[in-house]
């Protein structure tokens, strides 16, 4: 009866175990993202939109690449470099996930031109019909005009060099054309 009873418990607590996991799995990725927030915001909104991307229903593959290329050097960033070396591989994607399932932040600016500036119809390949990304693009639509008009400089300056696309995509546009896009994407 005794080993009956002690099979029956650890059953129960091997189940209440797995049963358990997707929850603690879950906690721990939460405690792991809490930095993040610093920067990227607590509600989506980063504290600082001219300098930090909006992360919060972000596509997934584009923050494990990111995530990736800080850590490996590709990409460099005073803040997001250190961090990013301290993410453990195994955790890039779930963390990347975590925020990709998070809603994207309202809105709050005036509404885009009626009209698409000149050179914008390449960016539709790679992010989208409505510049919201795809595998491996990011979203692009309603991300600031800072953020945006510096990561299109950087790629035209060949400051950023993370994507063989981009450089030869930014110096194709001239300057006024990169602007044009930047404040067309950032008022979506």
């Amino acid at each position: 009866m005794f080993k009956g009873l002690l099979s029956t418990m650890l059953g129960a607590g091997v189940i209440a175990a797995v049963v358990a996991l997707p929850a603690v799995a879950a906690d721990d990725i939460e405690s792991k993202v809490q930095l993040c927030a610093a920067c990227h915001g607590q509600n989506g909104v980063p504290i600082d939109p001219k300098t930090t991307p909006i992360i919060w229903g972000q596509q997934e593959n584009y923050l494990v690449k990111e995530i990736h290329d800080f850590r490996a050097g590709f990409r460099d960033n005073p803040i997001m470099t250190p961090i990013a070396k301290t993410v453990a591989q195994p955790d890039t994607r779930p963390i990347a996930a975590y925020f990709a399932a998070k809603t994207w932040p309202a809105h709050e600016g005036a509404a885009p031109p009626a009209t698409q500036p000149e050179g914008i119809a390449m960016c539709k390949a790679c992010h989208g019909q409505n510049f919201e990304g795809g595998a491996p693009a990011p979203r692009i639509a309603g991300l600031s005009y800072e953020y945006l008009i510096g990561a299109m400089n950087s790629f035209a300056d060949d400051k950023r060099t993370n994507n063989f696309d981009m450089p030869g995509f930014m110096k194709a546009l001239t300057p006024s054309q990169r602007e044009a896009i930047a404040h067309y994407l950032a008022a979506l």
